[in-house]
C-alpha cells in the first residue's frame, strides 16, 4: 500500500480573471499591401481581417505579458504574491533557456512560484489551462496565471503572399483558481504529426551554424490544407468538448475558438449548429491571428464590451501547427 499522503488541493478549478493587452500600433491592411500582390478585398475575403496589432521594439514577449499578468490578477481581486505557478505559451520568444516565464514571475512580484513554458503553438491557451487546472486540483498551487503571447510580427515574411497578412502581436492572461464546483471541463487534446509540415518554421536554428540563411525563419503553411483540416476535424473535437461537459449547443452562451480565419469560424458554428442565441468571437477582424494568445485576448474582449458575461458557459478551442489542438468547456470569470 502506498504511504503517500493524498493531494490536498480544491475539489475542482475555474477561470477567475482575465486580461489582454494589444500593441499600440494598428496595422491596416494597406500597410500589407506594401509588399504583397493582393488586395484589402481579396484579405477579407479569405481571412476576415481588416487590422492587426504589431508590437514596437519596447512591446516585447516580456513586457506584454506583464501587462496582460497584472490586468488579470486585478480581475481575479488577488495579489501577485499569491501565485503559485506561471505558464507562458509561446512561439516567438527567442531565447531557448532560461524560460521567459521566470522573467515574468519576477517582474510581477509573484515570488518564487513554479515557471515554465510551453510550445503548442494556437492550442497553447488551452494545453496551459489544462496544465493550471491540474495544479490547482492537486495542489501544488493554489492560484495560477496562464499567458498566451506572441510577437508573430517577427515571425512574419512579408512578402509570402499566403501569410503576409494573417499575423499579429498581443498577450492574453488568466487567472486559474479554487472552486466548490466544476467550472473548467474536461479537455479533449490531441495532435496529428503526419501533418506537421502543413504550419511550419521556414529554416531551423541550427542553420545558423553553416553560415546566415538568406531570410530570417518565418512561419508558412499551406493554407488549404490546414483549413479542410480545421473546418472538418476540429469541429469534431469541439463536440467531443461539449459532450465531455455534458453540454448541449443549446445550453451554451459562448463561443471562443481560436482566431486564425473568418471562414473556417463560420464554418464551425455551422457544423455544430450553434443557436443564433450563442455569441461567437470574432476578434480576427481586428487582431490578426496572435496564436496562443487568441483566445484569452477575445475572451477579455467579449466581457470588456458585455457581448458576453461574468458565469456564461464557453466553449474554448484552439489548433495549430504540429497539429495540436485542445478544447474544454469553461465558466466565464
Amino acid at each position: 500500500m502506498s504511504k503517500i499522503k493524498p493531494s490536498q488541493g480544491a475539489p475542482y478549478a475555474r477561470i477567475m480573471g482575465v486580461g489582454g493587452y494589444r500593441p499600440t500600433r494598428v496595422v491596416p491592411n494597406e500597410v500589407i499591401l506594401e509588399t504583397i500582390d493582393s488586395s484589402d478585398e481579396w484579405i477579407r475575403s479569405r481571412s476576415g481581417i481588416a487590422s492587426r496589432h504589431w508590437a514596437s521594439p519596447e512591446e516585447t514577449v516580456a513586457s506584454m505579458s506583464v501587462e496582460a499578468a497584472g490586468k488579470a490578477i486585478a480581475d481575479a481581486g488577488i495579489t501577485p504574491a499569491q501565485i503559485g505557478g506561471v505558464i507562458v505559451s509561446t512561439v516567438s520568444h527567442f531565447k531557448q533557456t532560461p524560460a521567459i516565464a521566470t522573467e515574468i514571475a519576477d517582474r510581477i512580484g509573484a515570488g518564487r512560484p513554479a515557471a515554465f513554458d510551453i510550445s503548442a503553438a494556437c492550442a497553447g491557451f488551452g494545453y496551459g489551462l489544462t496544465l493550471a487546472k491540474g495544479m490547482v486540483v492537486d495542489g501544488s498551487a493554489e492560484y495560477v496565471l496562464v499567458i498566451g503571447v506572441e510577437r508573430l510580427s517577427d515571425l512574419t515574411d512579408l512578402e509570402d503572399r499566403a501569410t503576409a497578412f494573417l499575423f499579429g502581436d498581443g498577450a492574453g492572461a488568466v487567472i486559474v483558481g479554487p472552486a466548490k464546483e466544476p467550472m473548467i471541463g474536461p479537455t479533449v487534446w490531441g495532435s496529428e504529426g503526419d501533418k506537421s509540415d502543413t504550419i511550419k518554421q521556414t529554416v531551423p536554428w541550427d542553420d545558423y551554424r553553416e553560415g546566415r540563411p538568406e531570410k530570417f525563419p518565418a512561419i508558412t503553411q499551406e493554407g488549404q490544407a490546414v483549413f479542410r483540416w480545421a473546418v472538418f476535424e476540429m469541429a469534431k473535437v469541439a463536440q467531443q468538448a461539449l459532450d465531455a461537459a455534458g453540454i448541449t449547443s443549446e445550453e451554451l452562451d459562448v463561443f471562443i475558438p481560436h482566431q486564425a480565419n473568418m471562414r473556417i469560424i463560420d464554418s464551425m458554428v455551422k457544423t455544430l449548429k450553434l443557436p443564433d442565441s450563442v455569441t461567437v468571437a470574432r476578434d480576427i477582424e481586428t487582431t490578426g491571428n496572435t496564436s496562443a494568445a487568441s483566445i484569452p485576448l477575445a475572451m477579455e474582449r467579449l466581457l470588456a464590451t458585455g457581448q458576453a458575461k461574468s458565469g456564461d458557459t464557453a466553449l474554448v478551442i484552439g489548433f495549430g501547427a504540429g497539429l495540436v489542438y485542445a478544447a474544454m468547456v469553461v465558466t466565464l470569470p
